[in-house]
């Protein structure tokens, strides 16, 4: 296993995204050199 650590760059990867209403695919690396906040959410409205 290997770890990243706080002052290196976030490992790059691709994943789904909405933008207005549709789905997209989007990569870290479309955002390098902007500051960037990533938001995740697994489900609305479920039972924890």
């Amino acid at each position: 296993m290997e770890y990243i650590r706080r002052d290196s760059p976030a490992p790059d990867f691709t994943g789904e995204a909405l933008y207005k209403g549709r789905p997209i695919e989007i990569r870290l690396s479309d955002f390098r050199h902007m500051w960037t906040v990533l938001f995740f959410y697994a489900s609305d409205f479920t039972f924890v």
